[in-house]
């Protein structure tokens, strides 16, 4: 399927990243010449004959809505075969399921609070092993090798300290040790960065995210490459039966169609509020890659990737209230999740990593006065107007 569709687009020249955001999946879906792909809301496909190869026979298996995301997702990623979760959770239990008991994993040491307590608290008790390392540190990653170990598991850009990981040294020293390389890429999708081109095995996203960028759907998406790899995945997605419905495929397909458009905007707001803040007397520090033109982060953003993304965190000055800070706030909306086209705020610390030990948070960075920005396609004006009023109330 992904050969036809590149055939297609290679006859018409339409081959570009942003063409592709539109145009990619499956070309030619039937004969009413629909431009958009069909929701098929049927949870069964009937047989032409008892013994008739067929291309769907029930939902959970495939779905030609949900097949259509499929393939722009790994068009997108420059991948083998995509994969639609009910969420990206759903894609990450998939993804860890590939390992069996007795089987080693090497995992940023920084990892999304859904990411840890999956690990922690349903991985581990079943015999699969993990070493969680600094990811930043390649001969860190090196020397937690061992015998067992199976896969890298990562994300290029942690939250909520926005620290960098390289996937190309990563991938290179993982596979001297024949382990697979998995990342998760919620933070930059595709059109910031393919971590596939640049050696990983699988990569994962939160469509829920950037990808669906509206605050309106769940879901997840792995991409892979490899026919054994895309065999394993397709059956864990089959045998597990987390995978996105009909509807929320379609909302999906049409929220990629923009994410060029919508991450240009996250960006350019993004870079003016760094401004702001960097300026601001009550803001100890703001953590975003290319703050520090000096650092290997910014080497690694520039070498790997078109951009750091819309979300940045900044930390209060000793003694400043963080509750009272995003309480204070009249259009910013204090919520956790990331990605939308509203700009949404949260505390880490009492919010989207608050599953993880103070001690262990303490040890991250992540303190009490730390606040995460998920920048929003508003009027940039408006966003730093709303900053403003709040930091004069603390």
């Amino acid at each position: 399927m992904r050969m036809i569709i590149r055939k297609y687009l290679e006859v018409f020249c339409l081959v570009k990243f942003n063409t592709l955001l539109v145009r990619g999946g499956k070309p030619d879906d039937n004969h009413t010449g629909a431009v958009n792909v069909p929701i098929y809301n049927s949870s069964t496909f009937r047989y032409p004959k008892l013994g008739a190869p067929v291309r769907w026979d029930y939902e959970r298996s495939g779905n030609p809505t949900r097949d259509n995301v499929e393939n722009v997702c790994a068009e997108l990623e420059d991948g083998d075969r995509g994969f639609a979760f009910s969420s990206g959770m759903a894609a990450i239990h998939a993804a860890l399921s590939l390992f069996k008991p007795g089987d080693h994993i090497i995992i940023g040491d920084n990892i999304y609070g859904g990411t840890f307590r999956l690990v922690n608290d349903f991985l581990k008790p079943r015999g699969i092993k993990f070493t969680a390392v600094d990811t930043q540190n390649v001969n860190a990653v090196e020397n937690a090798f061992t015998p067992a170990t199976k896969a890298v598991y990562f994300e290029p850009i942690t939250n909520p300290l926005l620290k960098v990981s390289s996937v190309q040294e990563i991938s290179k020293v993982a596979h001297e040790h024949d382990a697979l390389v998995i990342v998760d890429n919620t933070f930059l999708t595709p059109y910031l960065q393919r971590p596939l081109d640049l050696g990983a095995d699988l990569v994962l996203h939160s469509a829920t995210k950037y990808l669906g960028g509206h605050s309106d759907i769940m879901a997840g998406i792995i991409v892979t490459k490899g026919q054994q790899l895309c065999d394993q995945v397709y059956n864990l997605q089959n045998s597990i039966g987390a995978v996105l419905a009909p509807q929320e495929a379609n909302l999906l397909r049409r929220g990629i169609q923009t994410l060029n458009i919508r991450m240009d905007r996250h960006l350019a707001n993004a870079k003016k509020i760094i401004k702001y803040l960097e300026a601001n007397d009550k803001v100890a520090r703001v953590y975003y890659p290319t703050v520090d033109k000096n650092s290997r982060d910014y080497r690694i953003m520039k070498r790997e990737a078109n951009g750091a993304g819309g979300v940045l965190s900044f930390e209060l000055k000793d003694g400043l209230d963080a509750a009272k800070f995003v309480n204070s706030l009249k259009l910013i909306i204090l919520a956790v999740s990331l990605g939308a086209a509203e700009s949404l705020i949260e505390v880490p610390a009492f919010m989207s990593h608050f599953e993880i030990p103070k001690p262990r948070r303490l040890e991250m960075g992540i303190k009490d006065e730390l606040i995460r920005l998920s920048v929003g396609l508003e009027d940039v004006d408006d966003l730093i107007a709303d900053l403003d009023q709040a930091f004069a109330k603390i």
